[in-house]
């Protein structure tokens, strides 16, 4: 959570969704990163949680609690900053669906899918967003992508790249694969061995018409793999 709090931008009034125990935006008030937040939750249990630790720290004149589904109870403009993190990417996309008008009207989203990453990335990219700023943590043994985005009237620059190209910035994130990042290189490496390991449980077994489905899905996805090592001058070229 420091990661996706790191990237809200200073003086921004902040709206977290899925507060859980309002962690995030307490840190970042008290840190006086922020003047203040809004913190919702589609569920009584959380919001109550973080309403106990807002009222612990003091800080109730600067953080609200409401009861929402995803933003149904913000107002277009209440929010500078929207964070919708750590659930999966389906419901992120829900969310940014449904709320549209509000997400349009922040400055900036910091989304943090659990789960089909590049799904999101897909909708980010087709919904009119830009994404400015990237990064990926490894904590447990497992990746934890995050990026923000800000809204952008042009996004042309996608149309000067090929289809494996966007596809990659999908799966793996333009700005990281720009920047190099080492947790994406480390996860790259440990994605193209589970993907080799399969081609080779594949290969031992009896070719049937399903096995030979999956060998071709592998192939694609490693193909996908190698080429985020390789698209990291087609990124740039194109602007993104």
């Amino acid at each position: 959570m420091r990661a996706v709090a790191s990237m809200v931008t200073a003086g921004n009034v902040l709206c977290d969704v899925g507060t859980d125990h309002g962690y995030v935006p307490i840190a970042l008030v008290q840190g006086n990163v922020i003047p203040k937040a809004i913190a919702v939750d589609i569920n009584k249990g959380p919001l109550e949680r973080a309403n106990d630790h807002i009222k612990a720290c003091g800080l109730n004149d600067r953080i609200t609690t409401r009861l929402s589904d995803g933003l149904e109870a913000i107002k277009e403009g209440e929010a500078d900053s929207i964070i919708i993190a750590g659930m999966g990417g389906e419901l992120v996309i829900h969310i940014l669906t449904e709320g549209e008008a509000v997400c349009r009207a922040a400055k900036e989203l910091i989304l943090q899918p659990q789960s089909d990453v590049n799904k999101v990335r897909e909708y980010i990219r087709n919904a009119g967003y830009k994404i400015v700023d990237e990064d990926m943590i490894l904590e447990d043994g497992k990746y934890y992508p995050m990026f923000r985005c800000i809204p952008c009237n042009d996004n042309s620059a996608w149309d000067n790249m090929d289809e494996t190209t966007v596809t990659v910035c999908d799966l793996y994130g333009p700005v990281l694969i720009k920047n190099g990042n080492p947790v994406l290189r480390k996860f790259l490496v440990r994605e193209h061995h589970k993907l080799a390991a399969i081609m080779c449980q594949l290969k031992d077994q009896e070719m049937s018409d399903s096995i030979m489905e999956r060998i071709e899905q592998i192939n694609e996805m490693m193909a996908y793999n190698e080429a985020a090592y390789s698209s990291m001058g087609a990124i740039r070229n194109a602007g993104i």
